[in-house]
């Protein structure tokens, strides 16, 4: 989430990473103008963990490496702190940022889904090693995945649907995504199967 830009006159890559270092809260560095992250909802923060989890637990021993959103990406000169990402190449000289993510995971709100589908969407599907964005909601069970190879087309996954991770052949469920999420989709879902 973010609140307005907190910097009228730009700034520079220099003057925004030296800042991070120092800041109390993280910050979004987006054409040149500054945006704090404010705090996320427990469901957000499940389905970060749970993918993050899905992703740490297949990767283990392996060359890619998940990261959670303390991790900034950046994109020319913008920075974003996506919710989940896996890097297969990452650049110890630079331990606070990375610009070779092979999958980028957001989980969308109210307030973050019009900035995660359009600014974040144009940035991200221009960075090389990209194969993968995915888009996950919050309020509501809808898994939303783009290709680099599909040329960016979107696919959707629903409860019931097995989704598969290619850039790192990870293939698990939907309802394993969304465990311990509570939106009206999860809370019938789960009294469908109990009953």
């Amino acid at each position: 989430m973010h609140t307005q830009a907190e910097n009228r006159n730009p700034i520079s890559v220099e003057e925004y990473l030296a800042g991070e270092l120092i800041a109390e809260t993280k910050h979004e560095l987006i054409d040149g103008h500054v945006y704090a992250m404010v705090g996320t909802s427990r469901n957000h923060q499940r389905i970060a963990i749970n993918i993050l989890t899905e992703f740490k637990n297949h990767l283990k021993n392996q060359p890619c490496e998940p990261l959670g959103s303390d991790m900034k990406v950046k994109v020319g000169s913008n920075f974003f702190y996506p919710d989940v990402i896996v890097d297969c190449d990452f650049d110890e000289s630079e331990p606070y940022f990375t610009d070779t993510p092979v999958i980028i995971v957001e989980v969308l709100s109210k307030s973050t889904r019009r900035k995660d589908r359009t600014t974040k969407l144009s940035n991200y599907i221009t960075i090389p090693s990209l194969q993968e964005y995915v888009m996950i909601e919050q309020d509501c069970v809808d898994i939303e995945v783009l290709r680099r190879k599909d040329g960016w087309f979107s696919k959707h996954y629903y409860l019931g649907d097995d989704v598969n991770f290619e850039s790192i052949d990870l293939t698990t469920t939907v309802e394993s995504i969304y465990d311990r999420v509570h939106n009206e989709d999860m809370l019938e879902f789960l009294a469908g199967k109990a009953g």
